[in-house]
């Protein structure tokens, strides 16, 4: 039987997870712990084998306290951030509720869990929570200073200060270095437009952003458009709906 640890400050937050728990077979003894400090000592006295974490709640964070259980422990962490800002929680070590949730989300999550359990595959939660911390720092930035970009089996912390250029590829962006190699990150151009500063970063057309101190020269084309090259040779278009920007790029 597996023995649960719901650590939430919200009463019904708790009652909820332990209501969809109560029919289910193989879970035994349900813990319920109202702040970060109680949840830590019913951790350590009672040793649960599932915790379903808060990320925010007095005394102790629900990353702080993760950071305090054993590896052989799985979490589940409970979160009302947004998706973005929980991408970290993608990797297979951990599964996360975005509240609200719905019955299904739920026991999706706890089939993972059970999963984990059966093949004792555990996560490593101090690093974790330090992916886990730098999102939700730079959720209170204006502009990144970090993309966070998933690949099969890990997330890429890429520096935007290493970023050359950006071409738009559907959903998809395609992140150019200055190494010369390229990352392919699951977000729309409009919406790293928006995340960037535009200080130092300029869309040029629907399907590219560059960064300004990037450009070396501006070409004209008969069509109306210009070519723009960059210091490392790559060229790209900057279109007519955009030429409004060609006396800010040339300031």
């Amino acid at each position: 039987m597996i023995k649960v640890l719901i650590a939430d400050d919200e009463t019904l937050a708790r009652k909820t997870i332990a209501l969809l728990l109560k029919d289910q077979q193989d879970i035994g003894e349900v813990l319920q712990a109202a702040d970060g400090n109680q949840a830590l000592s019913l951790y350590q006295a009672e040793k649960p084998e599932l915790i379903f974490l808060d990320i925010q709640m007095p005394g102790l964070t629900g990353i702080q306290l993760a950071e305090k259980v054993d590896p052989q422990c799985v979490i589940i962490f409970v979160t009302a951030y947004d998706q973005y800002a929980i991408t970290a929680f993608e990797l297979n070590a951990i599964d996360y509720l975005l509240k609200p949730y719905d019955d299904e989300r739920f026991y999706r999550a706890l089939d993972k869990a059970r999963a984990r359990l059966r093949e004792h595959e555990f996560g490593d939660y101090r690093q974790i929570g330090q992916l886990i911390r730098h999102m939700l720092d730079e959720q209170h930035r204006q502009y990144k200073s970090r993309l966070v970009i998933k690949d099969p089996g890990r997330i890429r912390l890429v520096e935007v200060e290493q970023i050359d250029f950006i071409l738009g590829a559907g959903n998809y962006a395609e992140v150019h270095l200055f190494d010369g190699k390229s990352v392919l990150h699951r977000e729309t151009l409009t919406s790293l437009e928006q995340q960037l500063d535009p200080s130092i970063f300029v869309r040029i057309h629907r399907s590219s952003i560059v960064r300004r101190s990037s450009i070396c020269e501006l070409r004209p084309n008969e069509k109306g458009d210009y070519t723009v090259i960059l210091k490392s040779g790559q060229q790209l278009t900057l279109s007519r709906r955009n030429k409004h920007k060609l006396d800010e790029l040339l300031g």
